[in-house]
């Protein structure tokens, strides 16, 4: 791989010319870079899908690529990428359907928008995967008739399909109303009852981990009763059923579901796992008994889960900011907080709250000036990145907490270049500042030169604008390619040396 011209192939400044000149000698991996171009003209998109058939592909995607350049016998993965984006032409869809290599039609089935005598011709296609592919996002009329296809898997895909009609769901997983499943992936090829070993040694098999018959499609069945518990148009008089199901996975799916009754809630609550109580806590809809009841749940991740809650009342948030490691992130209850609830957050005496708040990016400047002012370090790091924030404010930060909060100083968008500079410069080293001067609009010269002696910086650094043109040409010989691609990419990059680096086109 050439990593100057793959580099080069992403630069935003390179020339028109030049990435003619590329698009002329280019390889699998530097049309890669040249696809995902702002700047491709259809007429290079053409000429590149024609240099390296691969990259059609691609600029199908990024439709760059019409019907009218695109042959479907001769670039099939690139007229299916146009049927997938609903750019293609019906008559393709008519002659995927036929076509003889299976993951064709697979990746067909998927496509939306398909004709209905298409549509029908996959839904009767002789490999179940095909079938399994168009039921898991086909209309609700066609969910319908294929839930009553004889292969499991087929109906473990419309069991996914959310606009599989509620009746449909719910027979699926009570099996009411159903001829049984005749077939599954694992009895297809397999002599039953047969067990998939999670240390499978064949390198050819296809089956799931866990995919396992008895005669009764039990891993499948299992698979699909998942999948319908998560599927929101499954009717929760069919899914209240699994409250004392074995499987801990599935009261787990149940937990999760915002339709369930109290009483469910409540024995959900109970339950002996901890990982079904934790997905009750995260659960949006229960009601403010529950979430002070699971408050107290030492169980594992319960109360970290029921932090997370959006309806979570916050002087119980205050309790669990103290009892459990949340660390520094903006949760959805703090984010959805009203004017005074931010004042009251921001005169707790718990600075584990303060530093909940301090999270936010959009608080009042006298909040936000009086949690820069905080005397706790957890508090200051955490509002340490907020716009706003003068250089006096960031320097007092630093002098008064020292390396507990110099990467997030630098990580503020407001960070004047002299102060990235001095930051580069403190002592001790703090690598992590380096990074985040590094990726910085405000860095200099002298800051950026100083983030390249950082081994996790130095990639970063090569590709800021900001950096010493000489500085980068010698960067495009750095012994890591990573640091190489970056330079090659960096705009700065003088044009004169791109010129040199892109080879002149051959010459018949």
């Amino acid at each position: 791989m050439n990593h100057v011209l793959c580099g080069l192939a992403a630069n935003a400044a390179l020339p028109s010319e030049l990435v003619d000149r590329l698009i002329a000698d280019a390889d699998a991996d530097i049309a890669g870079d040249l696809a995902g171009r702002a700047d491709l003209s259809h007429e290079q998109a053409v000429a590149l899908a024609s240099r390296v058939g691969e990259s059609a592909v691609l600029l199908a995607y990024e439709g760059l690529l019409t019907t009218a350049d695109i042959d479907p016998v001769a670039q099939p993965h690139a007229a299916l990428a146009l049927l997938e984006e609903r750019s293609g032409d019906p008559e393709w869809a008519r002659l995927f359907a036929a076509d003889p290599d299976v993951e064709r039609r697979e990746k067909l089935a998927a496509c939306p928008g398909l004709p209905p005598d298409v549509v029908e011709t996959l839904a009767a296609d002789s490999d179940v995967r095909v079938v399994a592919e168009l039921a898991s996002a086909t209309t609700a009329d066609m969910a319908a008739r294929l839930a009553r296809h004889p292969h499991a898997e087929v109906r473990r895909a419309v069991a996914a399909n959310e606009v599989t009609p509620p009746d449909v769901l719910a027979m699926l997983i009570t099996g009411e109303g159903l001829p049984p499943a005749e077939r599954c992936m694992v009895c297809d090829g397999e002599e039953t009852p047969w067990f998939h070993d999670p240390q499978c040694p064949r390198l050819d098999c296809e089956l799931r981990s866990g995919a396992s018959c008895a005669g009764s499609h039990e891993s499948t069945a299992l698979e699909m009763a998942e999948l319908a518990l998560r599927n929101p148009g499954t009717p929760v008089e069919a899914v209240v059923r699994f409250v004392d199901h074995p499987s801990m996975l599935l009261r787990c799916r149940l937990a999760a579901r915002p339709d369930l009754p109290p009483e469910v809630w409540g024995r959900l609550a109970a339950d002996p796992v901890p990982g079904v109580r934790a997905d009750l806590a995260g659960n949006p809809a229960i009601d403010d008994a529950l979430i002070r009841t699971l408050a107290t749940d030492r169980g594992h991740d319960v109360q970290r889960t029921l932090a997370h809650n959006l309806r979570v009342p916050l002087d119980v948030l205050s309790c669990l900011a103290g009892a459990v490691r949340i660390g520094p992130t903006l949760l959805p209850r703090i984010a959805a907080a009203s004017p005074t609830e931010v004042e009251e957050l921001a005169t707790s005496s718990n600075p584990a709250v303060r530093m909940l708040l301090a999270e936010r990016r959009d608080l009042p400047a006298d909040i936000r000036d009086a949690l820069a002012a905080d005397p706790d370090a957890k508090v200051v790091k955490s509002i340490a990145p907020h716009p706003g924030l003068s250089e006096t404010q960031l320097r007092s930060m630093v002098e008064r907490h020292g390396v507990r909060v110099v990467a997030k100083v630098a990580a503020n968008p407001d960070a004047p270049p002299a102060l990235l500079e001095d930051l580069t410069r403190h002592v001790p080293p703090v690598h992590k500042a380096l990074r985040e001067v590094a990726r910085h609009r405000n860095a200099t010269g002298p800051a950026l030169l100083a983030c390249l002696a950082d081994r996790q910086a130095r990639p970063v650094a090569a590709g800021h604008p900001a950096l010493p043109p000489p500085v980068i040409v010698e960067l495009l010989a750095d012994d890591d390619w990573r640091v190489v691609e970056a330079a090659a990419a960096n705009p700065s990059l003088p044009s004169a040396v791109m010129s040199e680096l892109v080879p002149e086109p051959c010459r018949a």
